[in-house]
């Protein structure tokens, strides 16, 4: 019997709305003290490609997967040097309202999120089951984040706070029911939040109320690309070496032509001599913009 190869790897299909593109600019690489990042618009930045391999209808609804247009803006990429960019899932940033239990499963533990704390942008994913599979991090009380510790939401529902009366005092009288219609409340379980069953009283840490977090959607991995602006690059040096030059025996003049034979540069060529008519330097001199455009090469040719 065979045993077929199965492939893990697939192309993320992401709206630009869930990515977030941070830039970092330098002139130099030897320049790396003056770090500062700037946040582009995504939505502006970044353009999904569309097709649909389906013979019918609905051409150019599908978006491929992978293949992305990298639109940079010309007020921002407008300066020699180094442009690194880092895209990554965007990050909504909250805080837990309160951690609890569903009152009717008292062994589910959750975090309670208030829609109210999440950016306006991004409350249309916090409805029912559309977190799932998100990642949650955890903040400080100082803002710095606990490095290297997330957990991963397996469920989010609408909820409401109930109280029920409890013959243990060391419990919390309030807990959370699932509503089916639209609340402000959104109660999510996260993976993993059960105790071992060697250990039940180790329970794994979920957050605590008031504690600021970051839900992060994990659609695909956090990228780095790197766009260089230089004042040169392939096709003018190729200009400067292979293309039609001439050079004018009456007045100096060097003149170099792209390849459909436009002035690219020009140049004075002259030499520097001592007052005994000694040779001393050979120069070649940028015109700049003072061009001679009588040097033609249609004319001279």
């Amino acid at each position: 019997m065979a045993s077929g190869s199965y492939g893990t790897i697939r192309s993320a299909d992401v709206s630009p709305d869930d990515v977030e593109i941070i830039l970092n600019y330098t002139p130099s690489r030897d320049e790396t003290d003056n770090f500062v990042l700037t946040k582009l618009n995504a939505s502006t930045v970044l353009r999904p490609y569309f097709h649909n391999n389906n013979t019918g209808g609905n051409s150019g609804v599908e978006i491929l997967g992978g293949l992305y247009n990298l639109k940079l803006p010309a007020d921002q990429f407008n300066k020699l040097g180094i442009y690194t960019l880092y895209i990554r899932p965007a990050e909504i940033r909250t805080k837990i309202t309160d951690c609890g239990v569903l009152s009717s499963l008292p062994n589910v533990k959750g975090i309670v999120v208030d829609l109210n704390n999440v950016p306006s942008q991004y409350r249309n994913k916090f409805v029912n089951q559309g977190l799932i599979g998100f990642r949650v991090e955890y903040l400080n009380s100082d803002g710095t984040k606990i490095p290297n510790f997330f957990r991963i939401i397996t469920s989010s529902f609408y909820c409401e706070p109930v109280v029920q009366n409890l013959t243990n005092t060391s419990q919390k009288a309030i807990r959370y029911r699932y509503v089916e219609s639209t609340s402000n409340l959104l109660f999510c379980t996260l993976s993993p939040s059960s105790s071992p069953t060697n250990k039940p009283s180790a329970t794994p840490f979920i957050g605590q109320p008031d504690q600021n977090i970051i839900i992060t959607n994990t659609f695909f991995n956090p990228i780095t690309t790197e766009v260089e602006i230089v004042e040169h690059d392939i096709s003018t040096l190729a200009i400067a070496l292979y293309g039609n030059q001439t050079k004018s025996i009456d007045d100096g003049i060097y003149t170099i032509y792209d390849s459909a034979n436009n002035i690219y540069k020009q140049y004075n060529l002259f030499e520097v001599r001592d007052q005994f008519n000694e040779l001393l330097y050979e120069v070649r001199q940028d015109r700049n913009n003072n061009i001679d455009f009588s040097k033609s090469f249609n004319n001279i040719v």
